[in-house]
């Protein structure tokens, strides 16, 4: 039996109640397949209720909590437990799981009011400091809705006939201190993946904080971990969409293809574009542990997706056009030539104000980077800038970067041929880049033209290949 650890988007698993027949029990219950670890994050859109809105940053319990001290975190609260519910009594019918469920939720949610109520009261005395519990209550929200979430599915899974199995990382009302790997360990104890179904929770509560360094990118190192620890055959991730040579709304979704194949270097080029295929730290784990990596459709379970390992490309192709919203970040002094410390500067500067930096380009006296940020962060790093070299002019503006990607572009002249296709198309590229390794090529433009810009360097580079059209589920 192949041993498989496999992941669950938000959005995905607020369409449950499909993916049971599919994914999960294909056949029919008297064929489930086990073998099948499955990671899964929280019902989509409850996370932004308990910490911020990904998006438009609109405040959840988190956000309320930290930003008045007062009461309002209350309501908040009090609406992610509703949503919740809503989520449960929408996929499940039998009246013993919907009141297994509600008694879960409530406890949750009680127990975390009730804390988060004791530390406020707790630092309303000089001794304690709200700042240094926070990182904590972001964790223990963010884990609120994956244990949520994880038991939904261990419920319907059970009544579906499956022999699922609940695994709660979230460490709910546990006094032990310990690391991710024992975590992991102790709760895969006695889990038998031959003959049991493990729901496991996507936020696993440990001593490193994963909150500290994934943020919300969290549930994805769980996998990895988890797949590499427990020695899986292969690790999957499950998303509403096929890996695809590009977004079907900007191109036409008969134009895309699926990738099919490509490699963990493509994949870290598609990360720092923020199209991430996963997280490259959860890309790392998993290269390492030399456990390959398949992205499927989720509602296309007939269809083997995207394997990505460390294999080459058996010949040179574009297999991906993509782009980003980018601040170019310019520093330009008529005396840095020879000088050192520029540079290191910049990046202490960027790193201080938790700034993104996707490429970066430099000539004598000027200093280009190319970041991912908001205008807001970037008016803050243009004055400390400023204020450390009063005589250098700092600008920044708003761009657009589109990336041809590739496991091996060598030969194909992708830096020549889309500068043509951009100005074919009555368009103009501010500045491109091509690194030595013939894996990316970067195009820097004027932001409003970015779409255009990645379709027309899918028309030159893919969509005129003789290749079947992706199937769109």
């Amino acid at each position: 039996m192949t041993l498989t650890v496999e992941k669950i988007g938000g959005t995905s698993m607020s369409r449950l109640d499909e993916l049971l027949d599919t994914l999960f029990i294909a056949g029919g219950a008297d064929n489930v397949r086990y073998g099948r670890v499955f990671v899964v994050s929280a019902f989509g859109g409850i996370t932004d209720l308990l910490l911020e809105h990904k998006k438009s940053g609109e405040p959840g319990v988190y956000a309320r909590f930290t930003a008045d001290g007062g009461h309002e975190w209350h309501e908040a609260l009090t609406r992610a437990e509703e949503a919740m519910v809503a989520e449960q009594d929408r996929l499940l019918a039998h009246p013993a799981d919907l009141q297994q469920a509600g008694d879960f939720v409530r406890d949750r949610i009680d127990g975390a009011r009730n804390c988060l109520v004791d530390l406020q009261r707790l630092c309303s005395y000089g001794h304690f400091r709200m700042e240094e519990h926070l990182l904590k209550v972001r964790e223990l929200l963010s884990g609120l809705g994956e244990a949520h979430s994880a038991l939904v599915a261990s419920l319907l899974l059970r009544r579906a006939g499956v022999n699922a199995r609940l695994v709660d990382l979230t460490g709910w009302r546990d006094q032990r201190d310990v690391d991710l790997e024992e975590r992991l360990q102790t709760a895969m104890e006695g889990v038998d993946t031959a003959t049991e179904m493990p729901i496991v929770t996507g936020y696993a509560q440990c001593r490193e904080g994963l909150m500290r360094e994934f943020d919300r990118g969290y549930s994805e190192v769980t996998f990895s971990r988890l797949a590499a620890q427990i020695g899986a055959d292969e690790a999957i991730i499950h998303k509403e969409f096929h890996l695809s040579s590009a977004d079907p709304k900007l191109v036409g979704a008969d134009k895309v293809r699926k990738l099919g194949r490509t490699n963990y270097d493509v994949a870290d080029q598609l990360a720092n574009m923020g199209m991430e295929a996963i997280h490259p730290q959860a890309a790392r784990v998993l290269r390492r542990a030399q456990v390959p990596l398949r992205v499927t459709n989720a509602f296309d379970h007939e269809d083997p997706g995207t394997l990505i390992d460390d294999e080459p490309a058996d010949t040179a192709a574009v297999e991906i056009v993509t782009g980003l919203d980018i601040i170019a970040l310019e520093l330009f002094e008529q005396d840095m030539v020879g000088v050192k410390g520029y540079d290191a500067t910049v990046l202490d500067v960027l790193t201080r104000h938790n700034v993104r930096i996707v490429s970066k380009v430099s000539n004598a006296n000027t200093i280009t980077h190319y970041v991912d940020a908001t205008p807001k962060v970037m008016a803050r790093v243009e004055k400390a800038l400023s204020d450390i070299y009063p005589s250098a002019r700092v600008t920044w503006r708003e761009m657009g970067m589109a990336s041809v990607i590739g496991r091996d572009l060598d030969g194909l002249s992708v830096l020549t041929r889309g500068l043509q296709a951009i100005a074919a198309a009555g368009m103009e590229a501010i500045g491109a880049t091509q690194g030595p390794r013939n894996v990316d090529v970067q195009f820097i433009l004027d932001r409003k033209t970015l779409k255009p810009v990645i379709a027309a360097l899918h028309d030159a580079f893919i969509s005129g290949k003789a290749a079947p059209a992706l199937r769109v589920a």
